[in-house]
């Protein structure tokens, strides 16, 4: 009987060892899918990082360009309105000429109409016909 309590006890060490064995080796493997784990994590964390500092910069890029372009519609604007103040002087000094011109020399400036007539209307079949 003091036979079967050895063996028995034997038997429960070793199942014991075996077991704490297989609890190791399970243990082990969970240590290493952790770490993977936490690998991927902090992988992941510093991509997220990095497309934030990248979505800034562009954001900022956006930003810049959008000044720029404001200032440039400005600019045109400006431009725009002092072409046209420009336009206006240059059609009252054309027609203040135009009455000068009449009044002073009536056959010169008939001559002159007839002239941008005659042009306007070779113009117009240049068009229709294509050329240049």
């Amino acid at each position: 009987m003091t036979q079967t309590y050895i063996y028995a006890g034997i038997a429960l060490v070793i199942g014991f060892g075996i077991a704490w064995i297989i609890q190791m080796i399970n243990i082990s493997k969970i240590k290493k899918q952790n770490k993977s784990l936490q690998g991927f994590w902090e992988s992941e964390k510093l991509m997220k990082e990095t497309v934030q500092k990248e979505n800034a910069q562009v954001h900022q890029m956006k930003q810049v360009v959008e000044l720029e372009m404001q200032k440039k519609l400005q600019e045109v604007i400006q431009l725009n309105k002092r072409m046209d103040a420009d336009i206006l002087l240059l059609q009252k000094s054309n027609e203040e000429t135009e009455a000068q011109l009449a009044s002073a020399q009536p056959e010169l400036h008939a001559i002159k109409l007839k002239l941008i007539e005659a042009n306007n209307t070779i113009a117009r079949y240049k068009a229709q016909l294509g050329i240049k």
